[in-house]
């Protein structure tokens, strides 16, 4: 009688073991996918509210213009006009925070281009001698009569465009409109908001048609 017997190499356990080796591998593979993933929505949502907060400041800037009341604040730069007491009013009469920037057209374009920059230790590079107003107004939400910022420290000011007669497109083609407060005028508008190493600006221009001072 012959008796078969079968030769046991221990085959299972390293396949298994290998196995085990690539399921742990993925396992780790996916779980960092899934952190970074995480990472990156969570820094995309927080960019998003960063732009959300500058453009809301523009919008409380464009917003000062869009009443025919106070015309002459609306036309020269009035340092009271940019202090922490100039809340936005309910019937919509407001007073905007207008920057005196030097007649240098170097400083205007610096000033355009990277509006972020002005602040305190270089005013006197973008803003004429003197000025005692704020750079930035807070933006304090949608509540008119609050003084307190909101919760992001977004902040806004505006510039009015002029013309002269040595630039190539004046803005005002008649001598004297702008001192009439008469015409078309054209304003660039800056919102901003500052969270640790993250500066996010938003910029627009627009423009008012005004029939003047004595009208």
């Amino acid at each position: 009688m012959m008796t078969l017997r079968w030769s046991q190499q221990g085959a299972i356990l390293p396949v298994a073991l290998v196995m085990l080796l690539v399921i742990t591998a993925l396992a780790v593979t996916g779980s960092r996918e899934a952190v970074l993933e995480g990472r990156i929505t969570a820094n995309r949502g927080h960019l998003v509210q960063l732009e959300n907060s500058a453009d809301a400041a523009l919008r409380e800037a464009e917003f000062r213009y869009f009443n025919p009341a106070n015309l002459r604040d609306k036309l020269q730069p009035i340092a009271a006009n940019c202090a922490v007491n100039n809340t936005l009013k309910a019937n919509g009469a407001n007073k905007p925070c207008l920057l005196p920037l030097q007649e240098d057209k170097t400083v205007v374009r610096n000033f355009v281009l990277s509006p972020a920059s002005l602040g305190d230790a270089n005013k006197d590079d973008f803003l004429i001698a003197g000025w005692s107003g704020l750079l930035w107004m807070p933006y304090r939400g949608r509540d008119h009569a609050s003084t307190s910022e909101a919760e992001l420290p977004a902040s806004w000011n505006t510039y009015l465009i002029t013309g002269g007669p040595t630039d190539e497109n004046p803005v005002h083609v008649e001598y004297g409109a702008l001192g009439e407060g008469r015409g078309t005028f054209f304003y660039l508008a800056n919102g901003r908001v500052t969270e640790s190493d993250i500066t996010t600006v938003a910029q627009s221009t627009f423009s008012n048609v005004y029939v003047g001072l004595n009208n």
